[in-house]
């Protein structure tokens, strides 16, 4: 049995072939019809982020599927935090329920929705999950690509000898925030000589945006990394 980093390396590597081999093979005729000469290259990154981009100038569309967030998602108490386990509660996808098998197939399923959303010129700047990506990210589960791409994540794991559950995941709440920061606050982040401090003028759902009193620089902070500081007129970034 391959070790923990390499499992979820060759898993992901198995979610680039199902993405190819499934939903590519089944959407590149109707897409190179809008994108003449378009490819797909799909890969694994050493990290948790997971992502689509398209290069316009060589009509290439790059998927990557972070080896952190495989690894993440075989945990309930650490995939019950991801965006992917959201949407398959709330849609209904693979009926409700979180296992690890379909929270990876969905994984390919959204970020290849991604990619017909950019085909389909309705990505924009600040409007990235909206209700045209619901549509295909719908179309994608409704038409059966995401169970073809589940069954063969499941027989391609069970080829390579790797670990891959689809027994669902025992109810696990979401994590709190670690604090609850407000517009305004007085904030400081990092250590000595780098430490950081300004003022939250945006709270997101992880993160805040944080002001520097003197100067522009804004920095988008994870909440866990941030300390209250006392109102104070030298604070700086």
């Amino acid at each position: 049995m391959p070790s923990g980093s390499d499992h979820a390396i060759l898993l992901g590597e198995l979610l680039c072939d199902a993405t190819h081999e499934i939903l590519w093979a089944s959407h590149a005729d109707d897409i190179r019809r809008q994108q003449a000469n378009t490819v797909l290259q799909c890969r694994v990154g050493p990290g948790r982020a997971t992502y689509h981009r398209f290069d316009p100038r060589h009509q290439h569309h790059l998927i990557t599927y972070g080896a952190r967030m495989v690894a993440a998602k075989q945990h309930p108490e650490h995939a019950v935090g991801w965006l992917s386990s959201r949407e398959i509660q709330q849609h209904r996808y693979f009926e409700g329920e979180l296992s690890t098998l379909n929270l990876l197939a969905h994984t390919c399923c959204h970020e290849f929705a991604h990619l017909l959303q950019q085909v389909a010129g309705k990505r924009y700047r600040g409007s990235v999950h909206n209700r045209h990506f619901y549509r295909l990210l719908d179309d994608l589960h409704r038409q059966g690509g995401a169970d073809q791409v589940r069954g063969y994540l499941q027989e391609g794991a069970r080829r390579r000898g790797l670990a891959l559950s689809a027994t669902a995941f025992p109810p696990v709440a979401a994590p709190a925030p670690v604090t609850l920061w407000q517009v305004g606050d007085r904030v400081s982040f990092g250590e000595p000589p780098r430490l950081k401090r300004g003022q939250v003028v945006k709270v997101n759902r992880k993160t805040c945006t944080v002001a520097c009193v003197s100067g522009t620089a804004r920095y988008r902070v994870p909440m866990q990394m941030l300390r209250r500081e006392q109102s104070r007129q030298d604070d700086s970034c």
